[in-house]
């Protein structure tokens, strides 16, 4: 994504959305922030993807100690990119940790300004501890890796620590995390921050398929009525019956991802407002619900780019750019369909879900 892109982005104050307002940040409701990423992503799905991925990341730098909030957000337009993949290992020293290692897949690293950065840490008995450590990107380098075929502008590249100290406030334990306990004071009663991490950004990252489908069916409007139909005797797209049938059929998946997109919202802003816990079931069913309208929404994207004919292969259409980005987003843990419905599944059966990411 380059850089004129970033400073639009950030200019246009999306990045405040879940910013505490002490520092300038909007707290955006969540319906709101479902539909401003998904325009992005209609649009750009490597920068919706990115912005989304920054803002979320400024979630969880909010659960942070409130010293830990005070390094990082020096401005309401700080940019913060994050992942929770461990690669990395956190030794403990006086003071805090020493982090080596690398972090796979840093959406945004490269223009942002901290990076909350996963890694292990041995326990005296145990497995080891999952920590996330908030790091200024100065202190990090990054690899140029980021080689792909979907979504290649959203700079996922590999970031690596080499001996970086960090102290014990900029430290976030993530299983106490997954059970609703965090160490800021500030927001800790809060109902905008009690709202679950995972549950979160499997509702983000679901609002990107939603703008990309949308992106392809826009597209697909356009060009039906520019382009016929070869070795048929259609002069234009438009007027085939297979195309309605199509046409159709993306549209009606699309709608539906729409639907389970707003019953996953509805749910998770009644309780931030109630206050009412969540049951297992209802959070592992926002992961299925959010996994399944991820691959509604690719079906819908496969389906109008089987649609579009040869003439779509060229770099210059964006519907094979929307396919692409559909296929690389369906592939992220937090909405793998076949792995959330299994969880979901297993909730439905009596069975005890096998993972603490619920």
């Amino acid at each position: 994504m380059t850089g004129e892109v970033a400073e639009a982005l950030r200019d246009s104050g999306i990045l405040r959305m879940n910013v505490p307002r002490h520092y300038g940040g909007y707290q955006t409701p969540l319906r709101t922030q479902i539909d401003v990423l998904s325009e992005v992503t209609a649009a750009c799905g490597s920068a919706g993807y990115t912005v989304m991925i920054q803002a979320g990341t400024a979630f969880v730098a909010s659960l942070f100690p409130d010293e830990a909030q005070d390094d990082i957000f020096t401005g309401p337009d700080v940019r913060v990119s994050g992942t929770l993949v461990p690669g990395a290992q956190a030794v403990p020293v006086d003071g805090g940790y020493t982090v080596t290692g690398k972090s796979p897949f840093a959406t945004g690293c490269q223009d942002a300004d901290w990076h909350l950065l996963t890694a292990l840490a041995d326990t005296p008995d145990g497995p080891p501890e999952l920590l996330w450590l908030a790091i200024p990107m100065a202190d990090l380098d990054v690899l140029d890796d980021w080689d792909v075929t979907g979504l290649t502008g959203s700079g996922s590249n590999t970031v690596v620590a080499r001996d970086v100290h960090v102290p014990a406030h900029r430290v976030l334990p993530v299983e106490p995390l997954m059970a609703g306990t965090f160490p800021s004071l500030r927001n800790n009663a809060d109902p905008f921050y009690r709202m679950p991490v995972m549950q979160l950004f499997s509702a983000w990252t679901a609002s990107t398929a939603l703008g990309l489908a949308r992106a392809a069916l826009a597209e697909f409007r356009d060009r039906i009525h520019q382009r016929g139909i070869t070795y048929t005797f259609y002069e234009r797209q438009n007027e085939a019956t297979v195309t309605h049938l199509q046409f159709a059929e993306a549209e009606m998946k699309a709608r539906s991802a729409r639907l389970l997109a707003a019953d996953l919202v509805e749910l998770m802003e009644s309780k931030a407002a109630s206050g009412e816990p969540y049951t297992t079931e209802e959070r592992v069913r926002i992961r299925a619900q959010a996994g399944y309208l991820a691959r509604l929404c690719k079906e819908a994207g496969d389906l109008i780019g089987s649609a579009s004919g040869a003439s779509s292969l060229y770099h210059e259409v964006p519907i094979q750019r929307i396919v692409r980005d559909l296929n690389a987003l369906s592939l992220h843990a937090f909405v793998t369909p076949a792995t959330n419905l299994e969880l979901y599944g297993q909730v439905l059966s009596g069975v005890d879900v096998r993972t603490p990411f619920v």
